[in-house]
């Protein structure tokens, strides 16, 4: 017997249409969707949640040396004039070297961050930056739920769809 529902589509298929609907929901907060994907999508993200609540804190605070170039009050790299071996003159950045205190993830967490990020997608913003979605369920998702037990999702119920008569549902965080 199946451990999930086939969903009428072939392995990769379903696996890709899980993947897409669990990132949006966790970036969105909500979902619309037939009520069969959303009863797959909600035991992943519950299961993800529980994860990110259980490793939320388990991490530890490090310095760690940076060499950044040094920057005029305009932002730009500033750099000096120097002179190489063999007499030719030519520019570089100047740098300078600081310390910074950065989380660095103890390996139950990494191992977490390891096995969330093989349930949803790779997102990017408007600006084509990477958004972290495991910082996202780890900081402020982990924070939300740290009290609950479980039941992190909600399915509501919105009818019958007009062309094939599925079962149309919303899926959201509570």
């Amino acid at each position: 017997m199946a451990i999930n529902r086939k969903l009428g589509r072939p392995t990769d298929q379903r696996l890709a249409i899980l993947k897409n609907q669990t990132t949006d929901l966790i970036l969105h907060s909500k979902i619309e969707t037939t009520e069969s994907r959303a009863k797959e999508v909600k035991s992943i993200v519950d299961s993800i949640i529980a994860l990110a609540i259980k490793e939320k804190d388990n991490f530890e605070e490090v310095e760690v040396k940076v060499i950044k170039a040094k920057l005029d009050s305009k932002g730009n790299k500033e750099t000096e004039k120097v002179t190489s071996k063999n007499g030719k003159e030519y520019l570089r950045v100047v740098k300078e070297k600081t310390t910074e205190k950065r989380q660095k993830d103890m390996p139950s967490r990494l191992n977490a961050r390891k096995k969330i990020m093989t349930k949803i997608n790779k997102v990017k913003d408007k600006d084509g930056k990477n958004i972290d979605i495991p910082a996202k369920l780890f900081n402020e998702i982990a924070e939300k739920y740290k009290d609950r037990v479980g039941g992190y999702t909600q399915i509501i119920k919105m009818g019958s769809r007009r062309g094939d008569n599925a079962e149309k549902v919303i899926l959201k965080l509570i």
